[in-house]
């Protein structure tokens, strides 16, 4: 098992650098979805992408999975985020499939791609054979990623003081 260098049809997937920071830091520029990570978005966009890829520096080390770059196969280009996040619900252990894309790459499938591998890598290498995602409640465009990811809206509940919604298995 090699969580930090994966495939799937279109995309590659490997760990985050710093260098990826620039790349990132798009993904806070005119995005109306940015207020769903529960970030202080009156921050510069370099601050938010650097906040948010240190977040997943912290758990490389942990070695708690994280999010890792999303790079499209056929051009090269950094297009999104994706992996599996271990969590803590309800005071038990669970495994989040959690993504991010940046806009321009929208509608085509990506999300959806990385997601359902990310879910069967998982239980394919025994992280789990269950999992989750926490979406905002007003993230409609997750709640359809999830749902194609046969997954299906468990409960109501709050997350870093966001109302969500609880998908899982």
């Amino acid at each position: 098992m090699n969580y930090f260098s994966q495939e799937t049809e279109r995309l590659i997937l490997r760990k985050l650098t710093e260098a990826d920071i620039p790349v990132w830091a798009e993904f806070f520029v005119d995005n109306p979805n940015a207020r769903f990570m529960g970030l202080d978005l009156t921050k510069d966009k370099i601050e938010l992408a650097t906040i948010w890829l240190d977040r997943q520096f912290e758990r490389y080390q942990t070695n708690q999975f994280g999010q890792l770059a999303a790079i499209e196969k056929a051009s090269g280009k950094f297009v999104g985020l994706g992996g599996i996040l271990t969590r803590k619900l309800d005071n038990q252990p669970a495994f989040e499939i959690s993504y991010s894309m940046l806009p321009t790459y929208w509608g085509k499938g990506y999300a959806t791609e990385l997601t359902m591998h990310m879910k069967r890598f998982g239980m394919e290498n025994g992280v789990s054979d269950k999992f989750i995602s926490i979406i905002h409640r007003e993230n409609v465009l997750s709640m359809n990623v999830a749902l194609k990811n046969g997954m299906k809206k468990l409960r109501e509940s709050s997350f870093q003081g966001m109302e969500v919604f609880i998908f899982g298995d």
